[in-house]
This record gives structure tokens, C-alpha cells and sequence, in this order.
């Protein structure tokens, strides 16, 4: 295997199959639908505040590596979910499920042999695919993180 494929591979598993952190999915798996909008002690954002920063963070990264007309949002504000706003079950369900739509995008992204992964974006300063892939997997990971230390901090995880 050349050493391009072999980094797009590595790359999709570290994405779809988690090695050393959990997935988003297996990471909300079964929150009790009444935790949704509960901050823990201590934790500044709820589940679904949290929830919403992932999956609008991985959106932005993707569209920054798509979009030639890409608008920073501004930060925090745009990372967020009002504040205030609670979900319910469906919106939290969506949230999931936008989530892992997006990465599908970011799979396609990863294994179109067209992208190379080291040139410099061109609407960027700098960055590189492959650079803003290795961020949503630090993203992510981060974040997925602390839920789980949150389920554990109100006992809602196995």
C-alpha cells in the first residue's frame, strides 16, 4: 500500500472506529432523555449545549475545507447554542444524526484521491486538509470526553 492511501485509511479509522476514545454515538448512547438540558456541578454547559458545540464545530472545520466563499463564524458565540435554549428528544436525535452526516462528507473528503491532504487550502492561511482532519479528530475526541465525564458526574453511565 502506498504511504497516501495507507494516511487516508489511517485517517477514516481513527474517524469511524475509535482506537483510543469512544464514539459520539456510543458516548450519548442511552442518556436519559431528563439530562438533556442538565448542566453537572461544575460543568458550565448541559449535555445539549455540549452536544451542539461538537457538531457545529465539525460542520464549520468541513465547510471550511469545502467552501472557497467560507465566512468565519465568530467565536464563541457561533460555536454555541443560545443560551438558554433546551432541546428535546428530537432535537437531540437530529443533533446526532447531523453530526454523523457530516462525517460521512469528511469521510469522502478524506478518501477522494483529488484532495491532497498537504497542500495548503487556498482560501486559507495556512492550514491543510489534512491539518483541519487531524483538528476534528482532536475536536471531537476532547469533547466526547467530557461526556462521558459528565454522564459519570450525575451517575448516568454504565
Amino acid at each position: 500500500m502506498n504511504s497516501d492511501k495507507q494516511l487516508r485509511q489511517e485517517l477514516i479509522n481513527y474517524l469511524k472506529k475509535p482506537h483510543t476514545h469512544m464514539s459520539l454515538r456510543d458516548a450519548v448512547k442511552d442518556l436519559p432523555e431528563n439530562l438533556i438540558n442538565e448542566k453537572p456541578e461544575g460543568v458550565p454547559y448541559s449535555f445539549w449545549e455540549l452536544l451542539e458545540h461538537i457538531r457545529i464545530s465539525q460542520f464549520d472545520m468541513i465547510d471550511f475545507i469545502q467552501d472557497e466563499n467560507f465566512r468565519e463564524m465568530k467565536w464563541p458565540k457561533d460555536y454555541w447554542p443560545d443560551k438558554g435554549n433546551k432541546a428535546d428528544k428530537e432535537d437531540w436525535d437530529k443533533s446526532i444524526e447531523k453530526f454523523e452526516e457530516d462525517l460521512k462528507i469528511l469521510e469522502q473528503i478524506v478518501l477522494n484521491p483529488e484532495n491532497d491532504l498537504m497542500t495548503h487550502i487556498k482560501h486559507g492561511s495556512g492550514q491543510s486538509i489534512l491539518r483541519e482532519i487531524l483538528q476534528i479528530i482532536d475536536h471531537n475526541s476532547y469533547h466526547i470526553g467530557e461526556l462521558i465525564i459528565m454522564r459519570r458526574a450525575v451517575n448516568a453511565w454504565k
